[in-house]
């Protein structure tokens, strides 16, 4: 009976870790520069995104003030900014115009209701993940213009790109904890 249990047991254990392996799988191998890239950026968009939408629109406007926080952006500009560069960045790896007027690195004044920001945001990362599938490996060392001035590969302005969402997402997850909200990326590993 007792070697039963065990045997129960340990059964039970492999059966969970297979399950938990079966759960994690990869992506599929990505066959351009561009694929690769587009990968990082979906796991980007989704932790961002999903912080956007946690917080309440009437913490929006929210800005840490106390300590040594004199002129950062609220929660609101954060996300604007992102989605800003991430038009800027896309047209550089394009070649081309932004799609709309983006109004500079911090967003249009135009667009302030929670609901035009996350509009803002989502179409933003729909560009950026267009343009990241443009590189190829005949093209992604090619140089571009970015911010009016700098030239640097196409590569490479994809590869910031996937990276700047991130410096951004970690302030707003300290913006939402400042207000008592979990992120939900948090929420996930805590289920």
């Amino acid at each position: 009976m007792r070697s039963t249990k065990l045997l129960f047991g340990v059964l039970l254990v492999l059966g969970c870790g297979a399950l938990s392996v079966a759960q994690m799988q990869s992506p599929p191998a990505a066959k351009t520069p561009g694929e690769a890239l587009v990968a990082i950026i979906s796991i980007g968009e989704k932790e961002f995104t999903g912080a956007a939408e946690a917080m309440p629109e009437d913490k929006y406007s929210f800005a840490p003030s106390n300590g040594e926080f004199k002129g950062v952006r609220t929660f609101a500009q954060q996300v604007k900014h992102v989605a800003a560069v991430n038009y800027i960045f896309a047209a550089s790896i394009l070649g081309e115009k932004p799609p709309i007027d983006v109004g500079g690195e911090n967003g249009p004044d135009s667009v302030k209701s929670k609901a035009e920001i996350l509009k803002f945001l989502k179409d933003s990362f729909a560009y950026l993940t267009k343009a990241l599938n443009s590189i190829t490996e005949k093209n992604q060392l090619e140089q571009v213009t970015v911010f009016g001035e700098m030239k640097m590969a196409r590569a490479s302005v994809g590869a910031f790109s996937t990276a700047h969402p991130f410096d951004h997402y970690g302030q707003m997850v300290e913006y939402l904890r400042m207000n008592g909200i979990v992120p939900p990326a948090s929420r996930q590993q805590n289920q």
